[in-house]
């Protein structure tokens, strides 16, 4: 590391494969719909992973705009909390827009619970079809911006199910530091 402002926010960054249900962080973020409903995919292994507590504060936070970020408990799983990431409505597919907003809004409620320790999945990338390179550059730069500004977010951790996923991310992650890393 060159010690820049950039990549020094990067180092607050890592990636893993595996299962996000099984990370013991402040908050998991739950790649979600509008209504909230714990479908198929993450939602669905948050669902049976962590009970049926999680479902009910859903119901009781849900509808949530498209865009936005609910917080509930985690029920049985080692996190705290549970961030939906309201990246698509029901049926539908995620924008790259809808993506950003949903990021941006897990991470300031991360922020108002002052948590310090989160992990997100490739959000929108699933049922709701958004291209994997592009959810991480998306990604990446709502969370480095983020990062930027100041949070109690010590570590933002990116849990990427499958290796396919996984090398994605990493290209992506690996393009971003050099770009930072560069002078200019």
């Amino acid at each position: 590391m060159s010690g820049t402002p950039g990549t020094d926010l990067l180092a607050r960054i890592e990636l893993r494969q595996g299962d996000i249900t099984e990370m013991d962080v402040d908050a998991i973020v739950n790649a979600a719909n509008t209504q909230l409903v714990l479908g198929a995919g993450v939602a669905g292994a948050i669902r049976r992973k962590g009970g049926p507590s999680i479902q009910r504060e859903c119901d009781a936070h849900g509808p949530v705009p498209l865009g936005q970020a609910a917080i509930t408990g985690a029920g049985e799983l080692p996190a705290r909390y549970c961030i939906h990431a309201a990246s698509m409505s029901l049926g539908a597919r995620t924008t790259a827009e809808s993506l950003q907003d949903s990021v941006r809004n897990s991470l300031l409620r991360a922020k108002e619970k002052g948590l310090r320790c989160i992990a997100f999945p490739a959000i929108g990338t699933g049922v709701a079809g958004f291209p994997m390179d592009e959810c991480a550059r998306i990604m990446f730069e709502v969370v480095a911006e983020h990062l930027a500004e100041g949070t109690p977010l010590e570590k933002v951790y990116f849990v990427l199910y499958g290796e396919e996923a996984y090398r994605t991310f990493q290209r992506e992650f690996d393009s971003l530091s050099k770009q930072r890393q560069e002078p200019g």
